[in-house]
């Protein structure tokens, strides 16, 4: 009998026939056609405040067919109720009893679904996440073009220092400085302005942390002499900067379809790797001047790039999960209708909008969205902080901005004449190769490029070491080179930016993107990158320091910590390729093996919305229901 009430595309209430006639048989003995109308009344009316399931068990028993149900649908505990009411959904209220979430007969089975689609049908939602995605190029064009800065004559004359052979040079506190004190406001804004996004919109956020860009780089364009006010600049655009890394691969992640979620994270990368090319270009083509437009006009471009962020975020729509859960439903049904082309009104959107309330339902049930969930949250939210932070630590100690940073001064001390041409051949490596870690994320999973990566990028270190610190210098650090020997280096350098770009760029903020709960997301994912930049800065400030101790033996650092990132990502990091963001969540709390996660199997999709999962964990013990 359970298809004798059912729910129709727009959610109302459907009585079968039969059920009526079910009721007629009864009473049509005793011609009560009165009680006959009151009873239904009554039932209908009892409908709406306890489980279908419960009220039509006994009228199955009583059917003459017998029709075969399994035990599976005579013993299911639907949802409390009935479905989200369409009309008063911006009211509701995620219920006490985790099994009060609606089941999959409701959402799913009983309302239409949004129809797979084809890579081309999803063009309007990925071309949107590209816009999101452009806050990485404004990170890499800052990290190409300060690497030619710190080379410029211009640049050296008015905020370096004049050596006694008559010669502006920037000391190595300066260059630490100037260069490592963007990462420390990368750093603070990831951690504390990325809660903009919680408070006003993932949209809304990025559209702040661009005004913040905007006042760095105007202390940064309008310094004449004072090298602190390029320091306090750089300062104020890594607090935006900090926050576009966190909120860009976070309103990607939520916004883009789960088939294509992983490419379109690394995008996010594939800007930044996409930044660093142009910046190279840039100071390659402004190095031809003698006075401040070496490096004014480089700055002076990244007012574009600011108004290209901000009017793609006008276009953008924003995340319909961040929507739900401030229960701003007429907004996220326009948000999902724009990102799967279709009406705002479109039945599919109300399923869609039911399923992402189930999740944040069962989300809210295992914690609040405190700091201290991050340590007490379930399932495994410490563990996972901690991976997180773990991978965005290691990407930096891979050792990619070495050279990145200080691409032209490594290059000059090889002996080649214009080394911003090899900081553009490099920038041109790490552009194309991001385009094979786009396809191989999907293709082979975050695990094995991760794994791939270390290996590749270990043997690059381990000979680009030896060859820099035996067989490149002829008659001491400071004589002339073996030309063949650089050459080799070069060459090693683009090898292992290849494996770089290919593997550990995009794959680390795939992972991040996906591994935590929408409620602690941005505090989470605020910390994993607090650890990029605070690495950053460390490798940034204290290179200038290291090479001129140990020179090419500082390989041997990055080699280590290689080594290192292979053993810490097999036993640690988890497979999430394909895997729906509530997914994830049952992941951790199958308590399955990292080395074993690329073989688990997610639940079906009824026992994703139907079972409570980890939330039950959270339900108090002395509550009966």
């Amino acid at each position: 009998m359970s298809n004798l009430i059912a729910s129709n595309g727009d959610s109302k209430l459907f009585v079968h026939p039969k059920f009526f006639l079910f009721l007629f048989s009864e009473y049509k003995e005793k011609e009560d056609l009165g009680s006959f109308y009151f009873l239904v009344f009554i039932f209908l009316s009892i409908m709406s405040e306890y489980n279908r399931s419960e009220l039509l068990e006994p009228l199955a028993s009583t059917e003459a067919s017998g029709q075969n149900q399994s035990a599976e649908q005579q013993s299911s505990r639907t949802a409390q109720g009935s479905l989200l009411d369409k009309e008063n959904i911006e009211n509701h209220e995620a219920p006490k009893d985790p099994n009060d979430i609606p089941t999959t007969k409701e959402i799913v089975d009983n309302l239409p679904t949004l129809p797979e689609k084809s890579f081309k049908d999803y063009m309007s939602i990925s071309f949107f996440c590209l816009l999101v995605a452009f806050g990485g190029f404004v990170f890499g064009f800052d990290t190409g073009t300060i690497s030619g800065f710190v080379n410029m004559s211009d640049y050296l004359r008015r905020f370096g220092q004049l050596s006694g052979e008559g010669v502006y040079y920037l000391s190595n506190v300066r260059t630490g400085l100037i260069v490592g004190i963007f990462n420390i406001g990368c750093a603070i804004g990831c951690i504390f302005l990325s809660k903009m996004a919680d408070m006003f919109g993932r949209r809304i956020g990025i559209m702040c942390a661009m005004l913040i860009y905007v006042v760095g780089i105007i202390v940064q364009i309008s310094a004449q002499t004072a090298w602190y006010q390029i320091v306090i600049g750089r300062a104020i655009a890594g607090l935006a900067v900090g926050c576009l890394s966190v909120l860009s691969p976070m309103f990607i992640g939520e916004s883009s379809p789960k088939q294509l979620r992983g490419t379109l994270v690394c995008c996010f990368q594939l800007n930044i790797t996409f930044g660093i090319f142009l910046g190279y270009c840039t100071t390659y083509g402004t190095k031809v001047y003698t006075d401040s437009r070496q490096w004014r006009i480089p700055l002076g471009l990244c007012f574009l790039w600011a108004i290209l962020m901000v009017s793609g975020m006008v276009a953008m729509p924003e995340s319909p999960r961040y929507l739900i859960e401030k229960q701003k439903i007429e907004e996220a049904k326009v948000s999902i209708g724009r990102s799967n082309k279709v009406s705002s009104e479109d039945p599919a959107v109300y399923t869609e909008i039911q399923l992402i309330q189930a999740g944040i339902d069962r989300e809210r049930l295992a914690g609040s969205a405190t700091w201290k969930e991050l340590i007490t949250g379930k399932p495994k939210i410490f563990s996972r902080v901690f991976v997180g932070l773990m991978l965005q630590s290691l990407q930096q100690l891979t050792g990619n901005n070495y050279f990145f940073y200080y691409g032209t001064t490594i290059f000059q001390a090889v002996g080649l004449n214009d080394s911003f041409q090899t900081s553009i051949i490099l920038g041109i490596v790490n552009f194309a190769s991001t385009f094979v870690g786009i396809w191989a994320i999907e293709r082979f999973g975050r695990r094995l490029c991760l794994l791939t990566g270390s290996v590749g990028m270990s043997i690059c270190f381990i000979i680009y070491s030896v060859l820099g610190s035996v067989n490149l210098y002829i008659d001491g650090t400071s004589g002339p080179t073996h030309i063949p020997t650089g050459n080799a280096l070069i060459f090693i350098t683009c090898l292992f930016i290849f494996f770089f770009a290919s593997t550990w760029a995009g794959g680390v903020y795939s992972i991040i993107s996906e591994i935590y709960p929408l409620r602690i997301r941005s505090k989470a994912m605020g910390i994993a990158s607090a650890g990029n930049w605070f690495f950053g800065f460390l490798i940034s400030f204290f290179t200038p320091f290291i090479t001129n101790k140990i020179h090419f033996y500082y390989g041997f650092v990055f080699t280590g910590c290689l080594i290192f990132s292979f053993f810490f990502v097999y036993f640690f990091v988890y497979e999430t390729k394909g895997l729906g963001l509530e997914e994830v969540d049952e992941l951790y709390c199958a308590n399955v093996k990292p080395w074993k996660s690329s073989g688990w199997v997610p639940p079906s999709q009824d026992d994703m919305v139907h079972s409570t999962g980890f939330a039950a964990e959270s339900k108090p013990k002395e509550e009966f229901v």
